[in-house]
This record gives C-alpha cells, sequence and structure tokens, in this order.
C-alpha cells in the first residue's frame, strides 16, 4: 500500500514538473517565435527563424557568461565576425534579446546589454509592489484557479533543494508573470511584462556571475506560498499589502543578494 502512495505521488509530481515546464518553455520561448500566421509554411522562413534563434541563444550564452558585461555595447560587426553570419542576423537576435529584457536599445542609438544601478532597483521593486499587489488584490476578489501558481512555487522548493538555478529563476519569473495574469487586468499585465522581464534578465545575468547557490533563496518561498494563501482566502486587502510589504524587504537587500553579500530572493 504504501509503494502505491509512493508511486501515485511520484507520477503526480511528473505531471505537474511536465505542466510547468511546459509553461517555462512557452514564457521563455515566446519572445522567439516570428509570425507565421496567414504565411505559407515555407522551409526558408523556418531556418530564417531556426538561426536568429539560435544566435540569440548564443548571445544570451555570452551575456551570462560575461563575456558582455552589464552595459556594454553590442558591436554587431564584431559578433557577425565571430558567428560566422550576417550583421542583419546578429540585428535581429539583438531584437529577441530586447523582447526577452537582456538587452536596451533607444532610439538612434546602439544596443547595449541590460545595466540596473542600486537606485534602478529600488525604484523597479517600488513599482513592482504597487502592480503585484494590486495583481494579488484583483486575483483574490475574483477566485480564479491557482493551480498553475501553486505548481509553479512547487518546482521552485524543488529546484532550490536540488541546486538548479536555472530552474529556479525560470519558475520565479513565471510565478510573478502569472500572479499578475490572474489580475485580469490588460493594462496591468503588460506594465508587469514590461518591468519583469528586464529586471529578471539582469537578476540571472548577476546570479550567474556571482555564482550564487538556489538554497539561499529557500527561505523566502514562504513568502511566496503566503501570497498564494491570502488569494486563495479571498483576503484582497491584506494580499496586497502583504506583497507591497515583501518587495520592501526584498528591495532593501536585492543588490547584496546578487552580489554574494547578503542573502535575499524575489
Amino acid at each position: 500500500m504504501l509503494h502505491r502512495r509512493v508511486d501515485e505521488k511520484s507520477l503526480r509530481w511528473q505531471a505537474l514538473k511536465g505542466i510547468v515546464d511546459g509553461l517555462r518553455k512557452q514564457s521563455y520561448h515566446q519572445f522567439w517565435k516570428f509570425k507565421r500566421l496567414n504565411m505559407p509554411a515555407s522551409t526558408s522562413l523556418a531556418t530564417d527563424g531556426l538561426v536568429k534563434n539560435n544566435l540569440a541563444e548564443q548571445l544570451r550564452k555570452e551575456i551570462l557568461g560575461g563575456s558582455l558585461k552589464p552595459g556594454e555595447r553590442i558591436v554587431e560587426g564584431k559578433w557577425a565576425a565571430r558567428f560566422g553570419v550576417a550583421q542583419a542576423s546578429i540585428r535581429e537576435a539583438i531584437n529577441i534579446l530586447i523582447q526577452a529584457g537582456f538587452v536596451t536599445k533607444a532610439p538612434g542609438r546602439s544596443a547595449r546589454v541590460i545595466h540596473l544601478s542600486e537606485s534602478d532597483v529600488a525604484h523597479l521593486y517600488e513599482l513592482r509592489g504597487a502592480l503585484e499587489g494590486l495583481a494579488a488584490r484583483l486575483a483574490a476578489k475574483s477566485q480564479p484557479s491557482l493551480s498553475v501558481l501553486q505548481a509553479t512555487l512547487d518546482i521552485m522548493r524543488e529546484s532550490a533543494r536540488t541546486g538548479d538555478r536555472e530552474g529556479l529563476l525560470d519558475c520565479d519569473l513565471l510565478f510573478h508573470m502569472e500572479l499578475c495574469e490572474l489580475s485580469r487586468n490588460p493594462y496591468l499585465i503588460d506594465h508587469a511584462r514590461r518591468i519583469l522581464l528586464p529586471l529578471f534578465a539582469f537578476v540571472r545575468m548577476r546570479v550567474s556571475a556571482s555564482g550564487q547557490s538556489p538554497a539561499t533563496w529557500e527561505k523566502d518561498l514562504d513568502a511566496h506560498q503566503q501570497i498564494i494563501h491570502l488569494i486563495r482566502e479571498g483576503e484582497g486587502e491584506v494580499a496586497e499589502q502583504y506583497v507591497k510589504r515583501a518587495m520592501e524587504r526584498f528591495a532593501k537587500t536585492a543588490y547584496d543578494h546578487w552580489e554574494m553579500r547578503g542573502e535575499h530572493a524575489g
């Protein structure tokens, strides 16, 4: 009987992980898909899409590996020569990374790797508190399904336990994106996406550079669980204030955490 319960739990876990892994991939790769609506199937189109997506992934690895540092200008000609491709292909890859938050580009300026100062991070967390707090309040009112939110947190806990840093960061982003989606407010969702994508890209860069262990994030996962609990209980105003306070706490130690000067998660 015990063996049967263990098997059932294992099967449920594998199914849960499969669902969340699928959501992670969907969330991550949605920025890498070129539009094919109302277009005939074409091998050349598919090949072009694959090339620029692969180039974007290679540039992303250069960023995470430290070859391209925060704030550094991305010279298209240099990387075209490095990868043996046309400069236009690099430009398309950069556009993908802009959408994913790893790169910024002002009109008439060169593309640069995302860089956020401690002051920038503090301001972003302040704004996150307002947006995600409102999202929690709206979700508590409408009482949507919280299965994806809970499943994502479960994978975060497992990733922290096993030392899967990429999995933890992927699911942390997915958790906060899903929280905002549950608000069912398209304007909130749009603003949240503009904040969360570059912030989490920068977090990923700093954590990768520091080699920080996911285990240091584990203690803050309880805060994520409390958000789910408050939404489930319909405590909208309490959930809103809880999220704001959590973001204030995260903001105070975020940079220290990423630079291995302290401990925190967000």
